[in-house]
């Protein structure tokens, strides 16, 4: 079949993608930057489009056109610089199904998740649930598939999370310890999109899908942590309000287009607790328990690096950031003496003037550094700036490399960070 997959280059689309591509299905994938899924996965066709931008059902007529089966993996968190809830988990989801109903109406698979109980009135589930009332009552075929904490080899988002956490030194600080979760394994969400365009789901079916067992989020983080094949660690449990400070900054950085699964949205979401609805007859119990999932999959070197670096990857931008910031501010409140290593080759005026675009370029590179869409340019900015800072030096005065606080010297260890933090700076 010619299967159409939204959200095809993230943590549920790009396996659902690989295990209908694998089965013989024709898989078009449509995401915001398929570029490097499409060098990955050459035998899928990829169309780069964004969902928020797909709110008439005239955007959907190219896309849908020989489609047999559209499955919306796509979703976001929160509200944010890169994200628009509304817009793209319900405006663009609506456009969809008019324009389905006026083509040839293909089967829609619809990955959700639970939208009621604890938490329904976010704006996360209010749009997800938005959407799947609609397409219910669209009058398209359609499967609607709830699972409950994904769990997989590839990390994004909370599962990123318990891995940078499973991975701390000495000892394990969680809050909401004790919050309930159920899992599913990455694989079985995969198998179950599968049968739904198979037809082992009759149209109409609306199914959470959990692997049955309850575990608390530190037996997660301890099973990551085994996983990881790290010694055990005990877990301290931190009260509740010491998240308000850390939701707010992840709060502030998604505003600024960062993704933190910190975020207010997913620490209330997790403070409830990830459950399943409690009807048997609503849920698609999975095979695999938590500790079965991660052990199909083994670890290797790559994912303790992820894990450790995870949780150092907004320190590192934030420590650039405000190197940068800081060695253009400092200047400004001693121009003279600032600008008085450019006086033997310049006159003052000039002098002053280097010295001001010097700091405007600093404080420039900061501050887009800290802004997502702006980040990769930045970063590779700092490089060639810094670089150039130290050719001129090297030209112009070469002895400040034998000065006691080592205003050369230092420029070096930043170079060696700034390379760092571009090597990370992917998300998915």
């Amino acid at each position: 079949m010619n299967v159409l997959i939204l959200g095809a280059t993230g943590f549920i689309g790009s396996a659902v993608a690989a295990h209908l591509a694998a089965e013989g299905h024709v898989v078009t994938g449509l995401g915001r930057n398929p570029e490097r899924a499409r060098l990955k996965q050459p035998g899928i066709r990829w169309i780069r489009a964004d969902l928020a931008r797909m709110q008439s059902p005239t955007d959907w007529t190219e896309v849908l056109e020989g489609q047999h089966v559209v499955v919306n993996c796509a979703g976001a968190l929160q509200d944010g610089l890169s994200d628009d809830l509304d817009a793209t988990q319900a405006g663009s989801m609506l456009a969809l199904y008019q324009a389905a109903c006026q083509s040839s109406q293909p089967l829609i698979v619809q990955i959700s998740a639970r939208t009621s109980g604890g938490g329904s009135d976010l704006r996360f589930l209010a749009t997800k649930r938005l959407a799947d009332n609609a397409l219910a009552a669209s009058g398209l075929r359609h499967v609607i598939l709830r699972p409950a904490l994904v769990l997989g080899r590839n990390a994004h988002g909370g599962t990123a999370l318990i891995r940078a956490l499973a991975a701390l030194p000495l000892c394990l600080p969680l809050i909401h310890a004790d919050s309930p979760a159920e899992t599913a394994s990455l694989d079985n969400v995969a198998k179950a999109v599968s049968d739904a365009i198979a037809g082992k789901l009759p149209s109409g079916t609306d199914r959470h899908l959990t692997n049955g067992e309850t575990l608390t989020l530190a037996d997660l983080v301890l099973l990551h942590r085994h996983w990881l094949g790290l010694p055990p660690a005990p877990v301290i449990m931190l009260p509740a309000v010491i998240a308000k400070p850390l939701t707010m900054l992840a709060d502030l950085a998604g505003g600024l287009g960062w993704r933190s699964p910190l975020r207010s949205t997913a620490i209330s979401v997790m403070s409830e607790g990830v459950r399943t609805a409690d009807l048997s007859e609503s849920t698609l119990h999975t095979p695999q328990s938590a500790a079965a999932a991660l052990s199909s999959h083994p670890s290797g070197i790559q994912d303790l690096w992820s894990a450790r670096l995870y949780l150092l990857k907004p320190v590192m931008i934030g420590g650039l950031s405000l190197f940068w910031l800081l060695s253009g501010l400092i200047p400004l409140f001693a121009l003279d003496d600032a600008s008085a290593h450019f006086l033997r080759f310049m006159p003052p005026a000039a002098a002053t003037a280097l010295t001001l675009l010097t700091c405007l370029i600093d404080l420039a590179l900061g501050a887009a550094a800290l802004i997502r869409p702006f980040a990769r340019r930045a970063l590779q900015a700092m490089l060639a700036v810094s670089l150039a800072y130290l050719a001129g030096a090297c030209l112009l005065e070469p002895s400040l490399w034998l000065d006691p606080l080592g205003p050369l010297v230092k420029i070096l260890p930043s170079l060696i960070l700034t390379l760092a933090t571009l090597a990370i700076l992917d998300e998915r």
